[in-house]
């Protein structure tokens, strides 16, 4: 069973006092959007084997939507944090590492920022 800790409450719920939201992180589509981009974020995922960031609502508890990172092979958990956060958090992410290595997160961390 998958037991998630709402970021708000605090409190750990499993996965059927809670509803799922599908893949964060999406970038939403605007007016000046082409009909492919439009298409491709209603239909297209990412579906991996591995380090996934997806959206919960913590339905019958505090009702709050947050976001959870976890292996989609092993189940494994690695933090939830709150749903207006960019991206994980850097605990999140050496968790996500120190049991998989070989991911490398797909936005810039601190070091790889550019500034200017």
């Amino acid at each position: 069973m998958l037991i998630l800790t709402c970021p708000y409450c605090g409190v750990k719920a499993e996965e059927t006092e809670l509803s799922p939201g599908g893949e964060a992180h999406l970038k939403r589509i605007g007016p000046d959007g082409t009909a492919a981009d439009f298409e491709a974020y209603l239909f297209a995922r990412k579906n991996i084997k591995g380090v996934h960031f997806e959206r919960w609502r913590h339905a019958y508890g505090c009702g709050k939507w947050f976001l959870a990172a976890r292996d989609t092979h092993t189940m494994q958990v690695y933090g939830t944090y709150k749903a207006q956060t960019a991206h994980a958090t850097d605990e999140i992410v050496a968790n996500a590492r120190q049991a998989r290595p070989e991911w490398v997160p797909d936005w810039p961390q601190a070091s790889e920022a550019v500034v200017g």
